[in-house]
């Protein structure tokens, strides 16, 4: 009973851990907002607003996480058609 007790706030801390490790995935690897991204920082460029080492420093930050959320993509469509199966 106790250590249901004691070990209650601990669980609900892992969880709420968990939730927000989970969000903050969701927004850094969310293609959609990556390309939209994207597409402002090359009209940024394009508009002179920023200068040409910010946006290859920006850019190459936006398409490797672009690559990891193509990935993650591809691996959980293989876990759905694998489960269908």
């Amino acid at each position: 009973m106790i250590h249901k007790l004691v070990s209650a706030p601990i669980n609900m801390v892992i969880k709420i851990g968990e939730k927000i490790q989970e969000e903050a995935d969701k927004e850094l690897y969310d293609l959609p907002t990556i390309q939209q991204k994207l597409i402002q920082l090359q009209m940024m460029y394009e508009l002179g607003e920023i200068p040409e080492e910010a946006f290859q420093e920006k850019e190459d930050e936006l398409l490797a996480r672009y690559e990891i959320a193509k990935r993650r993509e591809m691996e959980q469509w293989e876990e759905m058609t694998k489960k269908k199966e």
